[in-house]
């Protein structure tokens, strides 16, 4: 090969190397000008997100930062950041928890009692399943509150639960449908006043069975279930004030809601060691149907403060409840009366049961 030809390819071999070299040195520029501008999106999107954490508005400054596609999020969705960094942080509520993350079981959910309880705990961020001997009232009940908290998710459970082997199986439908019950609320009942040798045999038999035996039965299924997740529990029961009135015509009524009291102040002290709460509710008058009374009278004991409103009732228990209030009486003015109630002579009871006779039934 001549001189010339030699010199010619030591030139073009050393452009080429310089080339690479070059294209080498341009790939790294262009690289790390990709990395900044990765590190100065991300810088921008944190300071929207802080931005919106603080003010909940777009800020001018994570506008420019964020770039041509940032730039183009919509006020909503910066909205939406904004809410749920507000709740993040937002400390909760005695009994709330983040919606959709735990499961409250509410018995007698169609009305009265029941049915506050079920609201109460739907605005808490809880999810329900509704449990009662007729669907329709159910249904009611939870389209009012999907109404007011749609992320609820709300089960029906059309169930008798006076009968022997209602608690196994209203505790395998739950299990069955995969829920986890963080909170088991006992409020179905059934209100008699009438003497006993007037009582029917099926009547004593249900009442027995729903305020005593399937209570009991849907206590020790669902805290078992609590003690073996082990994250603990809540366990409410609607005791009634009548225990401490044992007067003609309450007696079927009176002692099967002594006995649900008695049963979980003693059952509280037993799970309280693996983080169960165990409440007994004893309300004295309530304005709901379960006494008969029209609407109308319910207004007129409300005002006159006989009687308390379910919601009211219903507010309490479950104050109580997260507390870790073994046992309570709504309202001072009702606490003050029992020593009264348990003394009173059969001279003053005598009249009295003669006047109530025509209410029995």
């Amino acid at each position: 090969m001549k001189p010339e030809e030699m010199q010619k390819e030591r030139t073009a071999g050393v452009a080429a190397a310089e080339g690479t070299a070059a294209g080498r040195r341009e790939a790294e520029v262009g690289k790390a000008g990709c990395g900044a501008g990765e590190a100065g999106r991300s810088e921008a999107k944190v300071g929207e997100v802080a931005q919106v954490g603080k003010t909940g508005k777009t800020g001018k400054t994570g506008k420019a930062g964020c770039g041509a596609g940032e730039a183009g999020r919509s006020e909503a969705e910066v909205g939406e950041v904004a809410r749920l960094g507000r709740k993040a942080h937002r400390r909760l509520r005695r009994g709330e928890v983040l919606p959709g993350t735990a499961w409250a079981l509410v018995s007698g959910a169609g009305s009265g009692i029941g049915r506050c309880y079920a609201r109460r705990l739907a605005a808490l961020g809880y999810n329900l399943v509704l449990v009662g001997n007729n669907l329709q009232p159910l249904e009611a009940v939870r389209a009012e509150i999907a109404a007011e908290h749609p992320q609820c998710d709300i089960r029906l459970v059309e169930c008798d639960l006076a009968r022997t082997e209602a608690a196994r199986e209203l505790h395998d439908r739950t299990q069955a449908d995969g829920l986890e019950i963080d909170v088991l609320i006992n409020n179905a009942g059934m209100f008699s006043f009438r003497d006993i040798l007037r009582t029917p045999e099926e009547r004593i038999e249900r009442i027995i069975l729903l305020h005593d035996l399937t209570n009991t039965q849907l206590c020790r299924l669902y805290a078992a279930e609590m003690a073996r997740r082990g994250r603990g529990g809540y366990i409410l029961n609607m005791s009634s004030y009548s225990q401490w009135m044992p007067f003609p015509g309450l007696a079927l009524y009176a002692a099967s809601k002594a006995y649900l009291r008695t049963f979980s102040v003693a059952f509280a002290k037993e799970v309280r060691e693996v983080g169960i709460r165990v409440t007994a509710v004893s309300p004295a008058g309530v304005a709901t149907d379960l006494y008969g009374l029209t609407p109308y009278w319910q207004r007129i004991g409300v005002r006159l403060g006989v009687l308390i409103t379910a919601d009211r009732c219903a507010r309490k228990g479950l104050r109580a409840l997260w507390r870790g209030r073994r046992s309570i009486v709504p309202d001072w003015w009702n606490r003050t009366w029992i020593p009264l109630c348990k003394i009173l002579p059969m001279w003053i009871l005598r009249p009295v049961r003669r006047f109530t006779m025509q209410f029995q039934k």
